[in-house]
């Protein structure tokens, strides 16, 4: 088994390599894309899909590059279609949840508990915990008054979201992507 801390240095390597990065951009303009069908639930809640990018670039080359992904994902998403005030605890969310696909899937087989122990993760503690501080902070909303809408919209996406993952996850392991980076 591997370690975390080889994990991040397989991970730091990858920068280097010239597919990775445009393998990325391509993720990100891809992130861009679904982003546009994001479905707004009132002020505090939307549902999209994008996140589905962050899960592939996690399993294709690991946190280091997964936790960049994240970040510049957020800041250009913003630049190019702004809603609402620029706030970078949502592009650190970006960079942990970066961070956490990648730790749990890069370099591993795919598995439905590995995917849902990521999604979980990232529903608890960037969606559900930062996201609402997040928004607590920007606009002032009691955060124990937004906390249950935003646990309800996540623990019912978390079955959707995984499959949706495992399904990408198996795809890419059984047609051998992950190797042609390697």
């Amino acid at each position: 088994m591997i370690s975390i801390k080889d994990i991040f240095l397989f991970s730091y390597r990858e920068l280097k390599k010239v597919r990775t990065i445009t393998t990325v951009a391509m993720f990100v303009a891809l992130s861009i894309i679904l982003g546009a069908f994001t479905v707004p639930i009132g002020n505090f809640l939307k549902i999209g899909f994008s996140s589905l990018t962050t899960v592939g670039i996690g399993y294709l080359f690991g946190p280091i590059v997964g936790s960049i992904f994240g970040a510049i994902t957020d800041i250009v998403k913003y630049m190019m279609k702004p809603t609402g005030p620029f706030f970078p605890g949502f592009t650190f969310n970006a960079i942990i949840a970066g961070i956490m696909y990648g730790s749990i899937l890069y370099k591993k087989p795919v598995s439905i508990k590995r995917i849902l122990a990521a999604e979980i993760l990232v529903s608890l503690i960037c969606n559900i915990l930062l996201g609402t501080l997040w928004l607590n902070i920007l606009y002032g909303k009691a955060f124990l008054a937004i906390l249950p809408m935003r646990a309800v919209k996540n623990i019912i996406l978390l079955p959707i979201n995984s499959f949706m993952a495992f399904v990408i996850l198996k795809f890419m392991e059984q047609h051998n992507l992950r190797k042609n980076f390697d």
